[in-house]
């Protein structure tokens, strides 16, 4: 950055200032945490036993830094080329209809107080109701540090066992709904996408959106025709605004459907098998009714405190995931 005309190449500039602090966050707090410790090496080395207050404040700072460091470490955990970036998270109903329909609304809600309680930032960009209630499917972006970091670890099928809400006889109903999550791609990667190979239709937003929305077609689907890979955006106000961001999910698409043709690849060199996601391989199971507990079916991990866990309280869950990973 010291170097003559390096902010000539505004491009060039911008990544390396990026780079530059995406080092700096993770090499400053360890300093931080090192310097926190001297600090109370030094006041431990001079307090006196009789001194009650102070050694309180001492346990209290010692805690604290315990806390730090075992934050430091989990974000040791997310060390992927792309854990740091943005997140694009999906949600589609399986068999069930209106029960998945309103799973997918209760995980809907799930995801997006887990986001609010770590400060992410979320934006509907495409959305398509149930026909009685809930959301067949649903499309929306997460960004904040670390967002497809943490929430890689939620792709799969989730299941639901409650007593049916929309079952007059109260019986007993299983519902599945299947979650996928890819990276927002804001770096230069190797992926090629021609004008040639699109097929872009525009129509008519359906959801909420105000009077323009409703009267213009504003909404955009593409269809890349090679992978037939299919991506939609209605949540802008513009036709133009939503082209872009549905372009931004082709792209990460585009990505992930690349790396995972070069991972079935290596499986098959390898003589692995992948296993499957489909309905009844589920990642994790949410009962409701006649007990309530939550298991992951990965980690064995699992909680009876079913409520926290809809309401957003799935850190434990995703840090059990990726703690496994990587041993």
């Amino acid at each position: 950055m010291s170097q003559a005309g390096f902010w000539d190449d505004s491009e060039n500039s911008t990544k390396i200032v990026k780079k530059l602090k995406g080092l700096k966050s993770s090499v400053e707090p360890w300093e931080a945490a090192f310097k926190k410790q001297d600090e109370l090496n030094e006041l431990c080395s001079i307090v006196s036993s009789d001194e009650t207050t102070l050694i309180q404040d001492l346990a209290k700072n010692i805690d604290s830094l315990t806390e730090d460091l075992d934050k430091l470490e989990f974000n040791t955990l997310l060390s992927g080329e792309f854990d740091r970036n943005n997140a694009f998270l999906s949600i589609n109903a399986g068999a069930g209809g209106t029960e998945s329909c309103d799973w997918v609304g209760m995980l809907l809600r799930m995801y997006t107080r887990f986001a609010e309680n770590h400060g992410y930032k979320v934006k509907t960009i495409d959305l398509l109701a149930g026909e009685e209630a809930g959301v067949k499917n649903v499309t929306i972006s997460i960004e904040g540090e670390y967002a497809y970091g943490y929430l890689k670890a939620e792709r799969g099928v989730h299941r639901l066992v409650r007593i049916s809400p929309f079952d007059s006889n109260k019986r007993r109903h299983t519902s599945f709904a299947s979650v996928d999550v890819i990276p927002e791609i804001q770096e230069e990667v190797d992926i090629e996408v021609k004008d040639s190979d699109l097929s872009i239709d525009t129509y008519r937003a359906s959801g909420p959106g105000g009077q323009h929305m409703q009267k213009t077609d504003s909404a955009v689907r593409i269809t890349h025709i090679p992978s037939g890979i299919v991506v939609q955006c209605q949540n802008e106000r513009s036709q133009f605004q939503n082209k872009q961001t549905a372009l931004n999910v082709l792209k990460a698409r585009l990505y992930e459907f690349e790396r995972e043709k070069k991972e079935k690849e290596l499986l098959k060199q390898y003589g692995a098998e992948k296993k499957k996601i489909e309905w009844g391989s589920q990642i994790r199971s949410y009962v409701l009714h006649p007990y309530t507990l939550v298991k992951d079916h990965r980690t064995d991990y699992e909680t009876g405190d079913s409520n926290k866990v809809l309401d957003g309280g799935i850190d434990q869950f995703i840090q059990a995931y990726l703690k496994s990973q990587k041993s």
